[in-house]
């Protein structure tokens, strides 16, 4: 098991990784017909955009588990408007209502704009992070989080938030015992919104 930086070859398992953590941290496969939608939404601006922000866990086979981010927000949702979304809005385009699953995540694709929230401005960075259940609780988690955080804090960054869905209590732990606080973020709806700083 080792932790390194992201490749380009381990694409194909992070997105295996995501969709099977998609749904407050369970499978989403039975959710979304299509298995590219998630990824394409959560995982792939990050390693297309910031890759040298993107790090990954190696059973010696394949990639199990990753942590990607940006250090800035709001650049991050600028390129996601420009340079992302023109890349993969005709595969998947805006829905004309939201009467599905899917059509729940297509509306966030198309609204990048989402990310910027005023309450989180001190908190600039943002991150996602997903291990596949069998490698949890075995502290690869805090590995990605420390090579991150250290990432962030050389690129300038002073503090990271991330949006968790509130129901995934493990998932909370896990934040709570890497430090993480609650940033109060009205109307957040199903999201618990947490940063700390990039300090170690």
């Amino acid at each position: 098991m080792r932790l390194r930086a992201f490749a380009p070859e381990d694409l194909p398992s992070l997105y295996d990784v995501c969709v099977r953590t998609a749904d407050a941290g369970g499978d989403a496969r039975q959710l979304y017909p299509d298995q590219d939608l998630m990824p394409t939404i959560f995982l792939a601006p990050y390693v297309a955009l910031d890759p040298s922000l993107a790090f990954v866990v190696d059973d010696g086979s394949r990639a199990v588990g990753y942590i990607i981010g940006t250090a800035d927000t709001g650049e991050f949702v600028r390129r996601c408007r420009q340079e992302w979304l023109p890349t993969v809005a005709g595969r998947y385009p805006a829905p004309a209502a939201i009467d599905t699953p899917s059509d729940e995540m297509l509306a966030l694709l198309h609204t990048p704009e989402r990310m910027i929230v005023p309450e989180l401005a001190a908190y600039p960075a943002h991150l996602h992070i997903d291990l596949l259940p069998a490698y949890q609780r075995k502290g690869l988690g805090r590995e990605l989080m420390t090579a991150f955080l250290a990432a962030l804090a050389g690129r300038g960054a002073p503090a990271v938030h991330l949006g968790m869905v509130t129901a995934n209590v493990a998932a909370r732990a896990f934040y709570d015992r890497l430090g993480f606080h609650v940033i109060d973020v009205p109307d957040a709806g199903v999201l618990t919104y947490l940063g700390r700083s990039t300090d170690s």
